[in-house]
């Protein structure tokens, strides 16, 4: 899911560990591994909500709920667990329990804005199911079907910038353990987001002062600018649509996959982690391009990642080799 923006100590390496399986997709391993750690520390409030993330992404809806419920409970005092629970409970259209929940989840984080924009989003699907039932009852209210209309549309704006998504996901970044004192950056947030609206394209290239002579070339490089930038979101569209086949073709021949696999072994569990959501939206925010030649760039961006009721936004950088014509991906860097 989740990136929470915390730092953990070296000691947590175990966790580091079952975390990267995570972002993998290998989330039977990823569960073994969690399950060994908490039979040594049961308590352990990072290792029991990756725990319930694990349930999330494989869908055992169940299962998610008992572990943030168990949370809550053990560790009242923190937002997260509650915050994931009402996505789960918005999930199976339980939108009063899910109010709830993100109620707690403020009171005990007043400044926490994923549960704030959340509970926005349960307030806007509660009202939809008022205006239907009134709608049953007086089909020529014209006042009460332009309200509906009108919650429909918000909620269809989100598809409709999923398809041009622009925006985030360096695999979900690294999720360390919930604690009171940190603000958390990014967490499993309810369906239907707002739009993003696209962001201006920086160019990092040197600054001397620019005679006459040289504007060609400062227009020569804005213009590879935006063409890297347009590659990273045509990527980032083909992600959203889980058009698997013209996704990994962003990647060049000598991509540095992650872990140092095999190429095959990656496209492989790329295939499965992208098959799986039933839903995908990818939106780039704040990309910085920097040119190192006419070949070589390199774009830095926050990444946007939401899948069915997941949500993490984290820190990426993607760089770039020009072949054939087209930017394509050389390495992809997270948490730059």
């Amino acid at each position: 899911m989740l990136a929470l923006g915390f730092c953990f100590p070296a000691a947590a390496d175990d966790i580091q560990d079952i975390n990267k399986l995570f972002r993998q997709g290998q989330h039977e391993q990823a569960m073994g591994r969690v399950n060994t750690y908490l039979a040594g520390k049961p308590k352990d409030a990072q290792a029991r909500f990756l725990k319930g993330l694990i349930f999330t992404e494989q869908g055992k809806t169940g299962e998610a709920i008992r572990v943030f419920s168990e949370l809550t409970e053990d560790y009242p005092e923190l937002p997260e667990p509650y915050n994931n629970l009402a996505v789960l409970y918005a999930g199976q259209g339980q939108y009063d329990k899910a109010r709830i929940a993100l109620e707690m989840a403020i009171r005990t984080h007043p400044s926490y804005s994923t549960a704030h924009e959340n509970l926005g989003d349960i307030y806007a699907k509660m009202a939809s199911q008022a205006y239907d039932r009134a709608l049953q009852l007086d089909r020529n209210n014209a006042a009460t079907q332009t309200k509906l209309s009108l919650i429909k549309d918000l909620f269809s704006g989100t598809a409709k910038s999923g398809k041009h998504g622009a925006a985030v996901q360096p695999e979900p970044a690294t999720v360390a353990a919930p604690q009171p004192a940190a603000e958390p950056v990014a967490a499993v947030v309810a369906p239907a987001p707002a739009p993003v609206a696209p962001e201006k394209v920086a160019v990092a290239t040197p600054e001397p002062p620019v005679p006459p002579v040289q504007a060609a070339a400062k227009k020569s490089s804005a213009n590879s600018g935006n063409e890297v930038l347009k590659a990273v979101r045509d990527w980032a569209a083909a992600w959203s649509s889980k058009d698997v086949n013209r996704y990994l073709a962003f990647y060049a021949a000598d991509f540095k996959t992650p872990g140092g696999e095999k190429r095959s072994d990656w496209e492989g569990q790329r295939r499965e982690r992208i098959g799986a959501p039933k839903s995908i939206s990818v939106n780039i925010r704040d990309a910085r391009v920097k040119l190192v030649d006419d070949s070589h760039a390199s774009v830095a961006f926050k990444q946007v990642y939401r899948a069915s009721h997941l949500r993490n936004i984290s820190g990426k950088t993607l760089v770039m080799v020009k072949s054939g014509g087209s930017w394509l991906i050389q390495e992809e860097r997270s948490g730059k």
